[in-house]
């Protein structure tokens, strides 16, 4: 008997559906929102950026095509920014860094690993930092020079 009152029912409000859902327009994130990029494994919290403002194909691509040029040759990039947690045992970092434009990477939370020749004692979570990463044979970025930054904590 219930199936009886449901069908009509069903078959009539599923083409409107269907139309409702061709007709909309995509979603999108509003420019301000935080995207998730990961999870936290650490406790430095979860990995998110945010939509920087847009720009025309052409610009960005003269761009990315300058920064390749004023980093061509070179394998290390040099950055700032305050240690969220150091993982000695694992030889690691988390990092919470300035944009670093020598290899095109906005502002963001990343974990990298640490070269062994390098001292992480005078490195505590919460100290400002000024680091040098270089690229791996595999793409990977690890930390080759780490000190505290003027100022400290």
């Amino acid at each position: 008997m219930i199936a009886r009152l449901y069908r009509p029912l069903v078959m009539g409000l599923l083409p409107v559906a269907l139309i409702a859902c061709m007709n909309s327009p995509p979603t999108s994130a509003e420019p301000s929102a935080a995207v998730p990029l990961g999870i936290d494994l650490g406790g430095s919290g979860p990995v998110v950026a945010t939509a920087a403002p847009a720009a025309s194909e052409p610009a960005r691509s003269l761009r990315r095509d300058q920064m390749q040029m004023s980093h061509e040759g070179h394998n290390d990039a040099h950055g700032t920014g305050t240690v969220n947690a150091v993982d000695p045992a694992q030889h690691k970092v988390n990092v919470s860094h300035a944009p670093i434009p020598e290899i095109g990477w906005p502002a963001m939370t990343m974990e990298f690993p640490v070269s062994p020749s390098v001292d992480l004692s005078s490195i505590k979570p919460g100290t400002r930092v000024n680091f040098t990463i270089e690229q791996q044979p595999g793409g990977m970025y690890e930390i080759r020079a780490i000190a505290p930054a003027g100022g400290g904590r």
